[in-house]
């Protein structure tokens, strides 16, 4: 480690709360991009949690009060006719990624509105942390379309348009018009949707997909990743994929994109219809277990898990129901993942999979020290959001005791 480093590092450590190292980090950004990018790319298990999640959220929340200087290009309603325009003026004549959200889901948060481009900013450092792309050739963008948050229309501070969110027509045309004029700009750009809500999500992806290199990080990215966190922990627990049955807390688009590519997995690896996979995933949404009888006020894309089952209305009654071998938590319902639902998993499986994934750390369906405590140190375990490492006493009881590092399932791999 560099001197340097070591300095800027024990700084970022002395300072008494996480936004603060972020707000060191954006401002140590400004001041000097190469030292910043030094330490992030020397250092990312140490930076990453401040820069992205789980700091990231409470930046996005406080954003428009915040000593920030915009990293990222807002799009706002007023730019109809000119998103071209807009673009073009982007000091950057290269660009190879964008990230791009409209503020409406920001990660379990909600509407955030224009603070959203907080999200844009730090998922766009990932590309460079990760993939090694140049900075310079990494966009983040905010489509500021309003915003139906109370308080952040009542805040005299707030930085975005003080409106309530375009719906409709009227956003679909400024869509249409942002990926017309990407092609005209930068025709061979990847777009990557991040946290927009479901009422929306899914449809761009359906729209774009296959007319421009895009994807959704929430539907896809998340999905790739807990597929391959679910593929290493049966390595533990044994079996293979098709001999599972999953639990989801949430039915939204990062649930039923995970349970998507769980079928598509079952199918290309072992044969199985695709609707017959997806009998292998069952949802537990705000109204209890997504079922048939529930068809007539389902959302689109509830409809192929809603299985001919009995409607069970807690989560405590459908683990000791259905009887799954893992429960996955994209519910943002901070602690909805208890003793007695835990304690559960634990006595019918001798390694339950446990993926608690709602971020911000705030939101988690559980923490990693109760997981392992609730299943005496048993648990297969993912989170959304980093968690520390325990001490834990050996199984045998002889020896020191070990340190257990819990994994992460974060989109942030993709």
């Amino acid at each position: 480690m560099s001197s340097s480093s070591k300095a800027l590092l024990t700084q970022i450590r002395s300072l008494s709360t996480d936004l603060e190292r972020y707000l060191f980090l954006r401002s140590l950004q400004d001041r000097n991009e190469a030292t910043f990018y030094d330490l992030l790319l020397s250092h990312p298990q140490d930076i990453m949690p401040f820069v992205y999640t789980p700091t990231v959220g409470e930046a996005c929340q406080k954003y428009s009060h915040l000593p920030l200087r915009t990293r990222g290009l807002y799009i706002t309603a007023n730019d109809r006719g000119r998103v071209l325009e807009k673009l073009r003026e982007w000091p950057e004549k290269r660009v190879r990624v964008v990230v791009i959200t409209d503020g409406e889901r920001i990660l379990g948060l909600g509407d955030l509105g224009a603070g959203g481009m907080g999200i844009s900013e730090g998922k766009i450092l990932l590309y460079t942390v990760v993939a090694g792309v140049d900075p310079s050739e990494c966009m983040p963008i905010c489509l500021d379309v309003g915003t139906n948050n109370e308080s952040l229309l009542a805040d005299p501070k707030y930085c975005g348009l003080r409106q309530r969110r375009l719906r409709g027509r009227l956003y679909e045309e400024l869509i249409a018009e942002f990926f017309s004029a990407m092609k005209a700009w930068q025709p061979h750009t990847l777009v990557q949707f991040e946290d927009f809500a479901n009422t929306n999500a899914f449809g761009l992806l359906r729209q774009y997909r296959d007319v421009h290199c895009c994807f959704n990080d929430d539907i896809q990215g998340t999905a790739c990743i807990v597929l391959a966190g679910l593929l290493a922990g049966l390595r533990i627990t044994g079996g293979d994929l098709s001999q599972q049955r999953f639990l989801f807390m949430g039915a939204g688009e990062a649930g039923t994109g995970i349970a998507e590519l769980i079928a598509l997995a079952l199918n290309v690896r072992h044969g199985i219809p695709l609707p017959q996979a997806r009998k292998t995933c069952f949802f537990m949404d705000s109204k209890g277990l997504v079922c048939k009888s529930r068809l007539q006020g389902l959302q689109h894309h509830k409809i192929p898990y809603a299985h001919d089952i009995p409607h069970i209305s807690s989560l405590a009654e459908a683990v000791m129901e259905l009887r799954p071998t893992g429960l996955i938590g994209v519910s943002t319902i901070a602690g909805a993942f208890n003793e007695e639902v835990v304690s559960l998993m634990a006595m019918m499986n001798s390694r339950p999979i446990i993926f608690p994934l709602s971020n911000p750390t705030s939101k988690s369906e559980c923490t990693y020290k109760d997981a392992m405590r609730w299943t005496d140190g048993r648990v297969v375990f993912a989170s959304g959001s980093p968690y520390p490492p325990l001490t834990w006493p050996r199984p045998s009881g002889n020896g020191p005791p070990q340190h257990m590092y819990p994994a992460q399932a974060n989109n942030a791999y993709a």
